[in-house]
């Protein structure tokens, strides 16, 4: 069985940052992809920033310039600096990965339980 475990979110006033961390644990022989992804109240998951296992990256236009996305491979852990935050980064914000249980097995995708991040005054 494998897990990811999102922590770092709270409330932060504009401008503030935060750190996401996204942890995998299990029985894992790779990972893939990595991602984040988020849900604002109301609307759809959309992807935030993902990193390959090469660390190749990609962000949604809106988090350009922002955000950072990256890995610790040894660690199975992926992070999420967030900086400048705006009020409508507010959402929960869900990791999720493509896991390898065996080196014969077929990716899996996997998605942890969300961290909700809130940017208020």
């Amino acid at each position: 069985q494998v897990q990811l475990v999102e922590s770092g979110g709270g409330l932060v006033q504009p401008g503030g940052s935060l750190r996401l961390s996204c942890a995998a644990s299990g029985s894992i022989f790779s990972i893939n992809s990595m991602g984040w992804y988020r849900q604002a109240p109301g609307k759809e998951r959309e992807l935030v920033a993902g990193i390959t296992s090469g660390g190749s990256t990609n962000y949604a236009d809106s988090v350009k310039g922002r955000f950072t996305i990256s890995r610790d491979n040894a660690k199975n852990t992926a992070y999420l600096q967030m900086n400048s935050l705006k009020p409508e980064d507010t959402a929960v914000y869900y990791c999720n990965a493509d896991v390898r249980l065996r080196a014969w097995s077929r990716y899996l995708e996997v998605w942890g339980q969300g961290t909700l991040v809130t940017v208020s005054s």
